[in-house]
């Protein structure tokens, strides 16, 4: 870094929070907070954002415009690399093109960002010295990340699709296409208010026209033909979305070694998906590319200078090698600093202090133990956080009823079956407790390894059914054999037993007669599984407890490193497994009829298991969509509760578990595909995530604390406000009485730049009568004055 970048970088706050700079002769020029979200076409900015927390994270970013110079595109890229080394090199940089913005960066203006025309060049100023001389016609697109652009003050502007805001300075009129969803609506009429509140300092008025309904708002109509004159012909056709799904999955990511040899660009393949953290050397930097959609540079803290300050431009070389878009995003990650979505593209991975593996914590020489935690259900209540990390709504003591498929119908077993499950059946298991006085519901549905398919549909259907009974409300959960849930093992209180194969169903024959092993997990009543394994020694595990049940005996073989909580679980689980004589095998000291029980003494492991701590992942959200024909997903960045739309099917990761959030008004077609756009999602992933993952469906309203403990600051009264009430209690625009006194004027003049301050001389005191009532000396004055003539 040169001697005056320290200079260059003196008003760079340390604060949390958001800080943007746009190029200016080369140098970074401040923009006020009021002006966020606003971005010229014709400029570069540089965006920082620092995390609020003990994480103290950092992300820059710059913006390209549309008509930027390419002076000030290669300025912005270089005080982006100033910057991050005036930050010690520890900020995630990304490049970010108009239109074609990262998720992370849109997440910064959550009620959208502004294109506006012109730029440095043209003379702009972000605050302008009269906020209300102001007329444009803004063009809004997008359901989840709303953009809008500045566009001809014209009819022929207008679709039938889109929402546009006409804003006249002290008046936004939003006009509604009468193909334009409530979301859209909803978007439009969030951002109308933003501009009004932190551009206007709230003193603008704002009113809705439905495009299908326009006789229904005679006043505002009068404005707007005002503005933009008479309608002719019809409006133009509904204009396609076809944002590029930036976030899509794909089974194309490969990493790159990428040199400056000889002062030529030399790119090295390295491995394809599924990466692993040894392929990184700290020497080195790195490429991966995944497909096209975006394009991720890895810093080694050991490579060069040089190499780390090139890294930006690499990039930048690598997509116009590969012919990808200009609009690719690419980011930028120094080693130590690694953001989420690159952890997530890797199939193991260790933070610092860790060693390698599977996101796992090794000690060498213990045993696992798994800490015991009592669940004080007020406590969960009070910190959801903890509910969701623990994944316990409460301490299992609720009802339990619990239903069999047979004959693809439900059969209600006796609770002295409880616990009990067959590789060959399927189960439904409702789960009734209270939270604040109201019942609550979490519907399983248990697949055995080796159910039918037939069973399995009936499953799924019966599950609809009782979930219709219940009017939609129980939670429903996806649960197959051997991948159950911790709040699902805690229900069964260390009896939970789950045999390999066979069936629960009266008068139908078992495998016959003859040894059957049960591997014993768990250190007490809230973690403990009994499952069935095959018969033979090679099964075995020097780290566990087995139940080894033969004609006569029970032998309870205790593996040299399992744990005395381990030993007193196994012991609970063979009394429910049989009422025959126990005894006990120690590791190394079996009787003779054990290992012929299990035909013949063999090899097993017996390496101490190691203890592991699972590393925490960051959990990630996604909208959700079929709706193409293929499955699309768009990532949430920063997760909030505003997130959630009610239009829409949301994808919840939470590493260990999937939830899937159905909103109340999402679509037929996407609420029946949301348990296959999950399942697509596990299949898709990089990092090879198990297909039998838990998969949670959770619907708008009936949350549970191991939903909303993910999310800061839950509300449940979020959506009592509907987009119609939100459109209700705008008011009566000041009232529609005082913007008519405008639209009479501007009958009388062409020159329409001069809405806005005739609008606020009337809106400052001016009714209707009063204004008639001047002489017309004075009406001419006050015209001057506004710029009519």
């Amino acid at each position: 870094m040169t001697e005056e970048s320290p200079e260059a970088f003196q008003h760079v706050s340390r604060k949390s929070g958001l800080q943007i700079w746009t190029i200016n002769n080369m140098k970074m020029v401040p923009v006020p907070d009021q002006a966020f979200g606003n971005f010229f076409e014709g400029d570069c900015y540089i965006v920082l954002y620092r995390s609020q927390g003990s994480s103290n994270s950092m992300d820059i970013h710059y913006w390209i415009g549309n008509s930027s110079s390419q002076d000030e595109q290669g300025a912005a890229a270089i005080l982006v690399t100033q910057l991050d080394e005036f930050l010690g090199g520890s900020p995630v940089q990304h490049r970010e093109v108009q239109a074609a913005e990262s998720s992370k960066f849109r997440s910064y203006f959550r009620n959208g960002l502004i294109y506006k025309k012109g730029g440095v060049d043209s003379g702009f100023r972000h605050v302008e010295s009269n906020v209300y001389k102001i007329l444009r016609l803004l063009h809004i697109k997008g359901r989840k990340h709303v953009t809008a652009t500045e566009v001809e003050v014209s009819w022929s502007s207008f679709n039938s699709g889109d929402v546009f805001l006409l804003d006249m300075g002290k008046v936004i009129v939003q006009w509604n296409g009468p193909q334009s969803n409530r979301s859209e609506k909803l978007k439009a009429m969030l951002l109308a208010q933003d501009v009004r509140d932190r551009e206007r300092g709230g003193r603008a008025q704002i009113g809705v026209v439905e495009g299908g309904d326009e006789e229904d708002s005679p006043e505002l109509m009068k404005i707007m033909r005002a503005v933009l004159g008479q309608r002719s012909g019809k409006l133009k056709e509904a204009e396609p979305d076809d944002t590029p799904d930036r976030h899509q999955q794909t089974a194309n990511i490969r990493l790159y070694n990428v040199s400056d040899e000889s002062g030529k660009l030399v790119v090295q393949e390295v491995a394809m998906q599924p990466l692993t953290q040894d392929l990184l050397h700290s020497t080195e930097c790195y490429i991966v590319d995944q497909g096209g959609l975006s394009v991720l540079v890895w810093k080694g803290k050991e490579a060069s200078i040089e190499e780390r300050r090139s890294a930006l431009g690499r990039a930048v070389g690598f997509i116009k090698a590969k012919n990808y878009s200009s609009s690719t995003n690419v980011e930028v990650m120094a080693e130590g600093g690694e953001s989420a979505m690159f952890k997530h593209l890797f199939i193991s991975w260790t933070e610092k202090g860790q060693t390698k593996g599977l996101g796992n914590v090794y000690t060498t020489g213990k045993i696992a133990k798994v800490e015991q935690v009592k669940f004080d259900v007020m406590e969960l209540h009070a910190r959801p956080e903890l509910a969701a990390q623990q994944r316990m709504v409460d301490d299992a003591s609720g009802q339990v009823q619990i239903w069999r498929i047979e004959d693809l119908e439900l059969r209600e077993l006796h609770p002295s079956s409880f616990g009990q499950f067959y590789g060959g059946d399927c189960y439904l298991v409702l789960y009734t407790y209270k939270r604040a006085s109201k019942l609550q519901y979490i519907l399983y549905m248990w697949q055995g390894r080796h159910a039918t398919q037939d069973e399995i549909t009936s499953c799924a259907y019966q599950a609809v059914a009782m979930d219709n009974k219940y009017s939609g409300v129980p939670v429903q959960v996806r649960v197959v054999m051997g991948k159950e849930p911790r709040h699902f093992l805690a229900i069964f209180k260390g009896k939970l037993i789950i045999f390999e194969g066979g069936t629960g169903r009266a008068g139908v024959t078992n495998p016959g007669p003859g040894a059957r092993l049960f591997q014993v997990r768990g250190t007490h009543e809230m973690n403990t599984r009994a499952t069935e394994v095959p018969a033979r020694s090679s099964s075995l595990n020097t780290n566990d407890v087995f139940l080894l049940k033969t004609d006569h005996t029970i032998y309870l073989w205790y593996g040299k490193g399992c744990s005395g909580d381990e030993r007193e679980m196994a012991k609970a689980v063979a009394d429910v497994l049989s009422r025959q004589d126990k005894q006990v095998v120690m590791e190394g000291q079996e009787p003779a009829e054990f290992w012929v029980a299990l035909g013949g003494k063999a090899p097993y492991a017996c390496d101490k298991r190691l203890q592991k701590e699972e590393t925490p992942h960051s959990p990630r959200l996604f909208e959700c969509s079929n709706q193409t024909g293929r499955f699309r997903m768009t990532e949430v960045e920063d997760l909030t509760q505003e997130d959630l739309d009610q239009d829409d099917v949301m994808l919840l990761d939470t590493w260990e578990e999937i939830f899937l959030w159905i909103g109340r008004s999402a679509n037929e077609y996407e609420t029946k595909e949301a348990c296959n756009s999950a399942l697509e999602y596990l299949r898709t992933h990089p990092a090879g995530r198990d297909p039998d993952t838990p998969i949670i469906s959770v619907k708008q309203g009936y949350e549970p604390l191991t939903f909303t403990g993910w999310f800061n600051a839950w509300d449940p009264q979020k959506w009592s406000s509907s987009y119609e009430e939100m459109k209700q209690n705008l008011g009566d625009v000041a009232s529609i009485s005082q913007i008519t006194v405008v639209s009479d004027s501007l009958t009388h003049s062409s020159n329409n730049d001069y809405l806005s301050d005739v609008d606020l001389e009337n809106l400052l005191g001016c009714s209707r009568s009063g204004f008639q009532r001047l002489p017309r000396w004075r009406q001419n004055d006050l015209k001057k004055k506004a710029g009519l003539f």
